[in-house]
């Protein structure tokens, strides 16, 4: 008898399973149910087709070799029966079949089972505040609201535009709105920063400085209270507890949900957090039922926690765990580390692991070191400077999170974070980066690594060799010289760089250049700490090593004033 195999859920984990099943049990009987009309589709991409990158929504749903992906490609090619616009109402296990319904027609029908996929996705939350449900109050939640939203750019109804949430969604949904169709954007972030939880605030202040060169107004600490309709009932006001913002369009980017109800009804193991809870099989705890994507808890490799991850690349690796499983060979998907990178206008901004915020806040004793490297040769043409940040435990060593900045033209960070990525997963240490070998031409990279840098700037900090003072504690005394009359600025960078600033801030700002520091040390004001600043730190360091031999106090600028220049200061001299 044919194997009979389920799935519900269309979009990334359904489909990912479906084909890899069929690939490794051609006689299995395989049917795929969503309640969508539209299935198999890059939802990643959808801030892209909103901006016009993509041109087309269906390029979102065309395989490479450009056929899209529908019933009945999914039957031809892939061997899959498919059914759209049909709803799973209920599991029932003791009879082993699915309850479904017709959206259209409200038929109703069973479809029986020998092993069961939940792949049901997740929902955008919506903020419970007056005037939610008014006309052009768009989610970021499939290709049907996301043509609806290009549709009203299109219609020239938009020239300004509101996005409630500062995360990743809402940043490309901001770049989507200014780049191409010149909206006028706010984005209103209730937390201090933007990306909360994914990077430390060093990053996002230079996410949030270039968004803002590009036209992009960014509101954080600041929540959405109600929105107010025009007499059509469209939305045309933002209100928030210091302003009111004129909108044409409302986009609320406020995370996801599980959608876990079947599972809950069916009488599965699931989170409180709504996400249905599988083993490193993807099981679930009925052994004859998995599940894969965005509505299932996984566990957190730096953590141990469990919960949700709602990301199409983890999505379709889960999916092909299932598939395997299903097919009698033994596969595990052992947890993730929360990797992610992001395109703003002209730049990119990346983390893998966990931020220093996070990880302190889960207890562990972390510590993090900031460089300003460059990504390829310093006499290649090309070359730039890209910042970043690891994250490690001072008493194991042990990385537990890297963060990068960069141009978006390029793959620089990109490259770094991946890297990262697979050995924070392994449980890498700071002498597991040290020493790891990357590949070297000047076109491409540093004979030492940017990553490699880093993790040396790491070792030193570990030991109590580097001694750092954080951008915003920097920024903080910069604000107000007075608060810490016994910190004084130490500039080694050369005369042409020094000299405004030396006009600028007078006394407070010491300038030696650092091929004569060794000779002229002895200049040195007693009873001071010296905040020792270069562009990227690495002078720094070597002169805090001859400072520490003086018996003298000294803090290192962590990135230096590269980091500085990208989170933007209104004092920096003309």
């Amino acid at each position: 008898m044919r194997k009979k195999i389920v799935i519900i859920g269309g979009v990334a984990a359904g489909p990912k399973t479906a084909c890899r099943a069929r690939r490794l049990m051609p006689d299995a009987e395989i049917t795929m149910v969503d309640m969508d009309t539209l299935i198999s589709y890059g939802g990643c991409g959808i801030p892209y087709y909103v901006s016009g990158d993509v041109s087309d929504e269906k390029e979102l749903r065309n395989t490479s070799f450009h056929v899209t992906r529908d019933e009945h490609f999914f039957e031809i090619a892939k061997g899959v029966t498919v059914r759209t616009a049909t709803r799973a109402t209920r599991i029932d296990r003791r009879n082993k079949t699915v309850h479904l319904e017709e959206i259209k027609t409200g038929k109703a029908d069973e479809l029986p089972y020998d092993q069961l996929v939940l792949a049901t996705g997740s929902r955008p939350n919506i903020l419970p505040i007056p005037g939610n449900d008014l006309a052009g109050v768009y989610t970021v939640a499939d290709l049907h609201k996301a043509m609806a939203i290009k549709a009203d750019l299109a219609q020239g109804k938009v020239g300004r535009a509101v996005i409630i949430g500062g995360g990743a969604i809402g940043i490309e949904m901001a770049e989507a709105f200014g780049d191409l169709w010149g909206v006028e954007t706010t984005i209103l972030e209730f937390m201090p920063q933007l990306l909360p939880r994914l990077v430390d605030r060093t990053f996002a202040s230079m996410v949030e400085k270039h968004l803002r060169d590009k036209g992009v107004q960014v509101c954080t600490s600041e929540a959405a209270t109600r929105l107010e309709g025009d007499d059509t009932g469209r939305v045309c006001r933002v209100v928030t507890p210091k302003r009111t913002l004129e909108a044409e369009i409302v986009i609320m980017a406020v995370g996801v949900r599980p959608r876990g109800e079947l599972a809950v009804e069916a009488g599965l193991m699931v989170s409180p957090q709504g996400g249905i809870v599988v083993n490193e099989r993807m099981q679930t705890s009925d052994p004859n039922i998995y599940a894969a994507g965005d509505c299932v808890d996984i566990r957190h490799l730096i953590t141990g926690k469990r919960m949700a991850a709602p990301m199409g690349s983890l999505a379709n690796r889960e999916g092909r765990v299932v598939a395997d499983n299903l097919a009698g060979l033994p596969s595990t998907f052992k947890g993730w580390i929360g990797t992610f990178v992001l395109k703003a206008f002209d730049i990119c901004v990346a983390a893998t692991g966990i931020s220093l915020e996070t990880a302190r806040g889960e207890g562990f004793k972390a510590e993090a070191v900031l460089t300003a490297q460059s990504d390829r040769a310093h006499f290649f043409p090309s070359q730039t400077v890209i910042p970043l940040q690891m994250v490690f435990d001072r008493e194991s060593r042990r990385v537990l999170g890297v963060q990068g900045f960069g141009p978006a033209g390029n793959d620089g960070v990109l490259a770094r974070i991946d890297t990262a990525a697979a050995l924070i997963g392994r449980g890498a240490t700071i002498e597991d980066f040290r020493d790891l070998e990357m590949a070297y031409a000047p076109p491409f990279a540093t004979a030492i690594d940017a990553l490699n840098a880093t993790a040396n700037a790491a070792e030193n900090l570990a030991a109590g060799r580097l001694r750092t003072v954080s951008p915003e504690d920097f920024l903080a005394w910069m604000a107000d010289f007075s608060s810490r009359p016994d910190w004084l600025a130490l500039d080694i960078r050369h005369q042409g760089a020094v000299a405004g600033f030396v006009e600028k801030f007078g006394a407070q700002w010491l300038a030696i250049p650092y091929p004569e520091f060794r000779p002229r040390a002895g200049e040195l004001p007693a009873a001071k700490t010296f905040i020792i600043i270069c562009d990227a730190g690495t002078r720094s360091y070597e002169v805090q090593c001859i400072l520490d031999s003086m018996g003298r106090d000294s803090l290192v600028l962590a990135g230096g004033l590269n980091c500085i220049r990208r989170i933007g200061v209104d004092w920096w001299p003309e």
